[in-house]
């Protein structure tokens, strides 16, 4: 192996940025659903009793309800999204560290 290839810089993979990317999004929509979908249940279900509840109530109990669900339903699209996120910043870091190296030995 040549001096020029053996001092090539680690480029971090494009593709692990969309995996990343893609990962974390698919996890924050399903939370999102789940939280907008809660709001939608309890505003029925007060409809149902007749017992109104402002929506702003509805949505903050959904709120409470849906982050701790979320971590227990969407436990495999978390996993999913850390650990793409993860590869990511670290081919980021390593990418990083090669240009200190680079810039310290000038």
């Amino acid at each position: 192996m040549s001096e020029q290839q053996s001092n090539r810089p680690p480029e971090p993979d494009p593709e692990a940025r969309k995996r990343a990317n893609r990962a974390a999004l698919k996890y924050g929509a399903a939370r999102l659903g789940l939280f907008l979908g809660l709001t939608i249940v309890i505003q029925l279900l007060a409809l149902l009793i007749g017992a109104p509840v402002p929506l702003v109530m509805s949505a903050l109990f959904a709120l409470l309800i849906a982050f701790p669900l979320s971590m227990l339903v969407f436990s495999g699209l978390r996993q999913d999204a850390t650990a793409a996120v993860a590869e990511w910043s670290r081919q980021r870091r390593e990418h990083k560290q090669w240009i200190r190296n680079e810039l310290s030995q000038r």
